[in-house]
C-alpha cells in the first residue's frame, strides 16, 4: 500500500508502550499522545513543499525556507484526537483547526457523526488526528466528509491500527496515512488487541 507509511521512530514506540499500560494516568496518556502526534506530523511534513520568506536577522535581510502554515487545517476526531491536535499545533502554530465528532454504535459498530465544525477546506491540506484505526468506520466517515469540501490534500495521523482497519481505509488512494504501530486482531466488540483501550475515555478520565 503505497499511501500507508509505518513510522518506526524509537521515541514514538517508547511513548506508545507507556500508553498501552492500562494504569497510566489520564494526564500522561494525553502527554504521550501529543508526543506521538508531533512525531507523526514531522514524518508527514518531510515531503511537504516549502517557500522562501524574507527575515531580518541580526546582521542582514535574507530569504529562508518556511512551511506555509496557513495552508494547513488540523481536524481531530473528538474526543481522542484532541491531544494529538495539541502536539501538531506546537509545530504548525498558525494552522486552522476544525472538529469532527464521530461516535461508534457499540451494537452495530456503525459510525455516526454528531458534530461538525470545519473551516473552508477548499485547496487546503487537511491533517486528521485520530489515535486508532480499529474497524476503520470513523476514519472513513471523516475522510468522506473532508473530501466533499475539496481539499488539496488529506493526511491522516494514527497511533495504532488493526490490519483490517488499514485494509479498509487504504482504499482512499489519494490520502496519506502515517501510522505508529499495527496490532494483529480486533475483538468481537471491534477493539484493537492488544491495543490501548478506549483512548477518549482514557484521555479524559471517563472510564
Amino acid at each position: 500500500m503505497e499511501n500507508v507509511f509505518f513510522v518506526g521512530n524509537s521515541i514514538l514506540q517508547n511513548s506508545l508502550t507507556k500508553i498501552r499500560d492500562k494504569n497510566l494516568k489520564p494526564s500522561l496518556v494525553r502527554k504521550h499522545l501529543s508526543i506521538i502526534g508531533k512525531i507523526l506530523l514531522i514524518e508527514a511534513l518531510k515531503i511537504e513543499d516549502i517557500k522562501l520568506k524574507q527575515v531580518e536577522t541580526w546582521f542582514t535581510m535574507d530569504n529562508f525556507p518556511v512551511i506555509n502554515e496557513d495552508d494547513y487545517v488540523i481536524v481531530p476526531i473528538l474526543r481522542a484526537g484532541l491531544p494529538m491536535m495539541e502536539g501538531c499545533l506546537e509545530i504548525l502554530e498558525d494552522a486552522k483547526v476544525g472538529f469532527l465528532a464521530i461516535k461508534r454504535d457499540e451494537e452495530t459498530l456503525e459510525s455516526k457523526v454528531y458534530y461538525e465544525r470545519l473551516p473552508d477546506l477548499k485547496d487546503k491540506k487537511v491533517i486528521i488526528t485520530d489515535p486508532m484505526i480499529a474497524t476503520g468506520g470513523s476514519l472513513i466517515k471523516a475522510i468522506e466528509i473532508i473530501k466533499s469540501k475539496n481539499p488539496k490534500k488529506i493526511i491522516s495521523l494514527n497511533v495504532i491500527a488493526s490490519k483490517e482497519g488499514i485494509k479498509k481505509v487504504s482504499k482512499f488512494k489519494d490520502v496519506l496515512f502515517y501510522i505508529g504501530a499495527v496490532d494483529p486482531i480486533l475483538n468481537d466488540k471491534g477493539y484493537i488487541v492488544p491495543g490501548i483501550g478506549d483512548a477518549g475515555d482514557r484521555c479524559f478520565n471517563t472510564l
